[in-house]
């Protein structure tokens, strides 16, 4: 059975040859190629259709996510694998998005980077488990979550945020908030949103409902 082939596309040299050397000492898998950025890659998957493809998503010139069309488009049958210094799950849904078939942190890759191979190239979409929790958080409907203790909600607020809901439950503006907490009003407005989002509700008059069915509506 002939080994899987892949490319590596990174700007990083150093980081190339360490992922060469991990690569190479495992049964079946054979580096075939490598790029320093996306541009050199879709010139490479065109000539090499590799099986795989390693990708980083910031690079000089043509980013990651921008070269997975291209790279999808000159070899459609090659999985593309990203492997990013990036955790935040707005970089792994644009991944997503584009087309990669699996996300690993560069950090986790001497653990994680060749059971992540093996298994996009088997056809599987391969995410850190880590980072799997903002994909399932998005998909799952608000009415379908775990219902949340409303008081615990309401302590786990910051004591700003709950002095500033407590106010705007009074009736009080921003502009008075901002003055009795010496605060400015674009600081009130962001701890007003943010504590107004924690607790679920959508505005005002909302937060008087909840207000009073918690008995905080007391000066």
């Amino acid at each position: 059975m002939a080994d899987t082939s892949l490319l590596l596309v990174d700007d990083h040299a150093v980081l190339r040859s360490g992922l060469r050397v991990l690569i190479d000492r495992e049964a079946g898998l054979e580096v075939v190629g490598e790029a320093g950025d996306g541009r050199e890659a879709v010139g490479l998957a065109r000539d090499l259709k590799p099986d795989g493809i390693l990708l980083d998503l910031s690079m000089p010139g043509l980013s990651g996510v921008e070269a997975m069309g291209a790279l999808r488009e000159v070899s459609p049958e090659s999985r593309i694998l990203v492997l990013s210094m990036h955790v935040e799950d707005s970089y792994l849904r644009s991944a997503l998005r584009a087309g990669a078939a699996g996300y690993v942190p560069k950090k986790a890759a001497d653990v994680e980077l060749v059971s992540a191979i093996r298994a996009v190239v088997r056809g599987e979409v391969y995410v850190h488990p880590a980072m799997t929790g903002s994909l399932v958080e998005g998909l799952i409907p608000p009415e379908t979550a775990a219902p949340r203790n409303e008081g615990e909600v309401w302590e786990a607020l910051s004591g700003r945020e709950r002095e500033v809901l407590h106010l705007v439950a009074l009736g009080h503006t921003n502009l008075e908030i901002a003055d009795r907490l010496s605060l400015s009003e674009k600081t009130v407005e962001a701890y007003r949103a943010r504590g107004i989002k924690k607790l679920g509700i959508r505005n005002r008059a909302a937060l008087v409902k909840y207000a009073l069915k918690h008995g905080l509506l007391i000066e």
